[in-house]
């Protein structure tokens, strides 16, 4: 428990008992960083992704405001993946590797750069969550097999990255801090 006031026991009988009741009754929560509350938006942006291998969120933020979001998905009026696909066509491909001519989807730090203007993104930061779908697998709570999400440290794509310097963007965070996206 965090202490307003310290060295209670300095204090003589009655005035010890309140600081005391003040301390218990004050304990004050730690607050998130903004960088936690902003990747916490982008882990649940990340759960819209139709995504079946990784799900990506994206928040890209100005000033302390949020000017656009993005997830990972097929592109407007285009069927999704986890509407066509049992699993992932890039399934055993490396990620990150470049290539995606045979990946349907838009990525999360894509869709949200469609979504702002280049003026509004200069000097900004771009908060990055992934989370990987690990295969099916039986889980102690669950006899049913089931598909588990494996938090990551998500790194935009070389394409991703030439796009997010043009932007204007000034640092990417993700889960482990800020990447070397930008210099």
């Amino acid at each position: 428990m965090k202490r307003i006031i310290n060295e209670i026991d300095r204090y003589p009988g009655e005035t010890q008992d309140i600081l005391k009741v003040i301390n218990e009754y004050s304990e004050i929560k730690e607050r998130i960083s903004k960088d936690e509350y902003y990747l916490g938006i982008a882990e649940s942006i990340a759960k819209r992704s139709t995504c079946l291998r990784r799900q990506y969120g994206c928040v890209i933020v100005n000033n302390d405001e949020i000017i656009a979001t993005g997830y990972n998905g097929s592109a407007r009026n285009e069927l999704n993946c986890c509407e066509i696909y049992i699993e992932c066509p890039r399934k055993n491909k490396e990620h990150n590797s470049g290539d995606y001519s045979d990946c349907p989807a838009v990525h999360a730090e894509q869709n949200a750069m469609l979504s702002a203007s280049r003026q509004e993104m200069i000097g900004s930061t771009m908060y990055l969550y992934g989370q990987e779908i690990s295969d099916e697998q039986i889980t102690e709570s669950s006899p049913y097999r089931e598909k588990q999400a494996i938090k990551i440290n998500a790194e935009p794509c070389p394409i991703c990255k030439r796009m997010i310097k043009n932007a204007g963007i000034s640092k990417v965070i993700n889960i482990k801090g800020v990447t070397n996206v930008c210099n």
